[in-house]
């Protein structure tokens, strides 16, 4: 990533492309404003978002602004939608009539690219990540989306943008660790979106992934730091979500425990989930979605909110924590 240096907190726009309630435009460009207003100056997006709605937005609210790092994914193009469109779609509702078609070869790889930027209003993006590869997504079809990758040029055709200056970084943006491993055996990545796999529920890359990517200099990003809402709305939300859908029970229950030992700290969920990657060294940076201005806003409240170390050792001693995890460096 020579000549690109992430800021520690950015922003998703996942929720601005619509992901399970609709939000208007005059709030999706407020939200966008009052991120950047708080010093979050790196903006992850994708096609997939909202079938392109995410990044139209995105690049309304920032036209004009280099300052904001911005990163994009490749993997899908977008084609007109045959038939008429449901109100929700993949989890997004009132997106645009506009159906999401998997393509990792050199040919979908360009051209997810140049309508990207069309949809930013950029001449460039500075970092690209391939989007959903992995068996966790792709089931039986894995091997075919990966020879599409590696064999058809989609890689290829990601390192000749990054030599030509056109990008900055390229890597993966991913739900699962195993396709990083794997694809580290063939290719060199700048870096990875790491999304759901390191929170307070679930801690397992640090025995695998992390080692690798501190051999190989790859660059960590993580999100999903609130495993799609269940860490932010508690474990008997209506509208908790687990890994993009409904919440199991071992979860739930889970979280309870959790969401336990922080209301005897006086620590909400939130904060501590927010706080505790935060605090990991290997993290580049860690992506936040937003769907509204109070969103940000609560989101630097629990940046600063007071956490004391009793919450961690407490995590730990009750085995929700694993014990070798960095913790913050906090107060009590």
């Amino acid at each position: 990533m020579t000549g690109l240096t992430l800021p520690p907190i950015g922003f998703g726009t996942a929720p601005l492309g619509n992901l399970y309630r609709a939000v208007d435009d005059e709030t999706a460009e407020a939200t966008i404003a009052a991120a950047i207003g708080a010093g979050l100056l790196y903006a992850d997006t994708a096609p997939y978002y909202g079938f392109g709605l995410a990044e139209t937005r995105l690049g309304q609210a920032i036209a004009g602004n280099r300052d904001v790092v911005v990163s994009t994914k490749v993997g899908r193009v977008l084609e007109p939608l045959a038939g008429s469109a449901e109100r929700e779609r993949h989890g997004f509702v009132d997106a645009p009539a506009l159906a999401p078609v998997y393509d990792y070869s050199r040919d979908g790889i360009l051209r997810s690219h140049e309508a990207s930027l069309k949809r930013l209003g950029r001449d460039r993006v500075d970092i690209l990540y391939v989007h959903d590869i992995g068996r966790r997504v792709h089931g039986a079809e894995h091997d075919a989306r990966m020879g599409e990758l590696l064999d058809k040029g989609g890689f290829a055709a990601l390192e000749e943008l990054r030599d030509q200056g056109v990008v900055s970084a390229i890597g993966v943006g991913v739900n699962e660790t195993a396709v990083c491993l794997e694809l580290m055996e063939h290719v060199s990545l700048d870096i990875i979106l790491l999304a759901g796999r390191y929170t307070l529920l679930e801690q397992s890359p640090v025995d695998d992934l992390f080692p690798r990517c501190a051999a190989t200099g790859t660059a960590l990003v993580l999100a999903g730091v609130y495993n799609s809402g269940i860490l932010a709305l508690g474990a008997d939300a209506p509208a908790a979500h687990y890994d993009y859908a409904g919440v199991p029970e071992a979860i739930r229950q889970r979280t309870r425990a959790i969401e336990g030992i922080c209301a005897a700290h006086d620590v909400a969920l939130p904060a501590a989930a927010l706080q505790f990657v935060l605090a990991h060294p290997q993290a580049a940076s860690v992506i936040v979605g937003f769907a509204s201005p109070d969103e940000v806003r609560a989101t630097m409240a629990n940046i600063a909110a007071p956490v004391p170390d009793g919450l961690w050792s407490d995590l730990k001693a009750a085995g929700l924590l694993r014990a070798d995890v960095p913790v913050p460096a906090t107060v009590g």
